[in-house]
């Protein structure tokens, strides 16, 4: 059985490729943490998502 491919929640529609040295995937990436810890960059990301998702 294939195992998921967790998917990278900033890099919209990328695999998560473990840029961050470190990191074992989104639940533990310091680039998603910061993101998420920042409201100004969590808006965009957001706004980045719903464009991704209409253009679909």
């Amino acid at each position: 059985m294939a195992r998921p491919v967790p998917q990278c929640p900033i890099r919209i529609g990328d695999a998560c490729s473990l840029c961050v040295p470190g990191a074992t995937g989104p639940e533990d990436c310091p680039l998603v943490a910061e993101v998420m810890r920042d409201p100004e960059l969590r808006a965009r990301l957001a706004e980045l998502r719903r464009e991704a998702a209409a253009a679909r």
